[in-house]
C-alpha cells in the first residue's frame, strides 16, 4: 500500500524516487540548489555529509518546515579523490580506466529534518569493476548513460556489467541506501510500506 506524500524530497533525481516508492513512500519532489564545491582539505565522508545537510536544511526553510525532508548526497571515492561527473567522451575513459580491475567506494550520505531536528546516516559500499576495454568505454558514452552519473556509471543500468564485485548496499550505489534511509523515516515517524498504524499498535 502507498501511502500519500508525507515527505519532501530534496533531489530531483528519478532514480531516488523510484527506491521510496521500493518501500511504499510516494514524496513531492523539492530539488535543493546549493553549492557543492569540494572544499580545502575535506576528506569524502565530511564532504557528502555536508551536502545532504544542507540540501535538508535548504529545502525545511524554502518549505516552511510544512512537512519532513529527505535528502542525499553521492560520491565515487578513488584512492583520497572524489570523482565527479564526466565531462565529456574523453573525461569518462580516463575515469573508467581508472576504476578498472581495482575497487573504489561509494560513500552516501542521507539526511532527515523534521520537527524534531536533524538527523543523518552514512553509507560505504565497495565495488570493483572488472578490466575494461577503451572501446567499450566509449560505446557506453555514446549510450547516453554515463554523463549525469557520479563516477561516470550507473550500477543499475548498463554499468552494471563492469561491476564484478559489491560489498555493502547495492540502493546505496544506486543512491539512496534504503536501509538507512528507512530507519531514518520510521523514527521521525513518516510512514513506510511496513509501517504498523497507530491504531494497531498496543
Amino acid at each position: 500500500m502507498l501511502h500519500p506524500a508525507v515527505l519532501l524530497l530534496a533531489s530531483a533525481s528519478p532514480r531516488r524516487r523510484e527506491l521510496l516508492a521500493q518501500i511504499g513512500v510516494i514524496p513531492e519532489v523539492w530539488p535543493a540548489d546549493i553549492d557543492e564545491t569540494v572544499r580545502t582539505g575535506e576528506v569524502p565522508a565530511d564532504y557528502v555529509l555536508r551536502l545532504a545537510r544542507g540540501k535538508a536544511e535548504a529545502v525545511w526553510a524554502a518549505s516552511g518546515g510544512r512537512c519532513p525532508v529527505l535528502a542525499a548526497d553521492t560520491s565515487v571515492v578513488c584512492g583520497p579523490d572524489i570523482l565527479g561527473k564526466p565531462a565529456d567522451k574523453a573525461a569518462l575513459v580516463a575515469m573508467l580506466s581508472r576504476l578498472a580491475s581495482r575497487p573504489h567506494a561509494v560513500l552516501t550520505a542521507v539526511a532527515l529534518r523534521s520537527a524534531a531536528g536533524l538527523r543523518t546516516a552514512l553509507c560505504t559500499s565497495e565495488v570493483t569493476f572488472r578490466p575494461l576495454k577503451r572501446d567499450e568505454i566509449e560505446r557506453y558514452w555514446e549510450t547516453g548513460e554515463p554523463a549525469d552519473k557520479a563516477g561516470g556509471y550507473g550500477i543499475q543500468g548498463l554499468g552494471a556489467m563492469f561491476v564484478s564485485r559489491l560489498q555493502g548496499s547495492y540502493s546505496g550505489v544506486m543512491g539512496l541506501p534504503l536501509y538507512e534511509t528507512a530507519q531514518l523515516l520510521q523514527a521521525a515517524g513518516v510512514p513506510t510500506a511496513l509501517s504498523i498504524p497507530r491504531e494497531a499498535m498496543p
